[in-house]
């Protein structure tokens, strides 16, 4: 893991649980086979796929308005974390500069990873959270074909539910 105690992370996929036909947003670990499951809303699930697919509305939806407020007042996004799993709750924090000054703003992690992607700001979690609720595969999912993936995945999902997490 890390030295200051949190990994940097990659987002890998979007996947739907099939018993409650939740998203889940899939966060990877760099250059491991360690993943990061977190249950999302359907909202934030679209607002981060728009994103990571370029598509755009006429009018900013939530996420690029909180983007576009920090921006203007001069700030940037440095970075996001996913700091806690607390009672199958995963918690996250927005790190900005703003002025000079560093400010830390409490978030969902749904949300903090949505204002990240149109940011370019950096994802990571606390290794602590990643050992708790991390999943490991045996062997390179980029080297194995996406169906034999997406396989794999779906046969995880269909054992763990986010009562699993506590």
């Amino acid at each position: 893991m890390s030295a200051d105690g949190f990994t940097q992370m990659s987002i890998y996929g979007i996947n739907l649980d099939l018993f409650n036909s939740s998203p889940i947003v899939i966060l990877k670990v760099e250059d491991e086979n360690r993943y990061l499951p977190i249950w999302i809303g359907q909202p934030e699930a679209r607002s981060i796929l728009m994103k990571l697919q370029n598509q755009a509305f006429s009018r900013p939806l939530t996420h690029d308005l909180v983007a576009n407020l920090v921006a203007e007042m001069g700030g940037t996004l440095d970075r996001i974390t996913v700091t806690e799993l607390r009672d199958s709750t995963f918690f996250a924090t927005l790190h900005l500069s703003i002025d000079g000054r560093s400010v830390e703003v409490d978030s969902r992690p749904s949300d903090a990873i949505a204002i990240a992607v149109r940011a370019g700001a950096p994802i990571f979690a606390a290794d602590n959270v990643i050992e708790e609720a991390g999943v490991v595969f045996e062997e390179a999912m980029e080297d194995a074909p996406e169906e034999e993936v997406v396989d794999k995945f779906k046969d995880w999902m269909n054992r763990v539910s986010p009562e699993d997490f506590k």
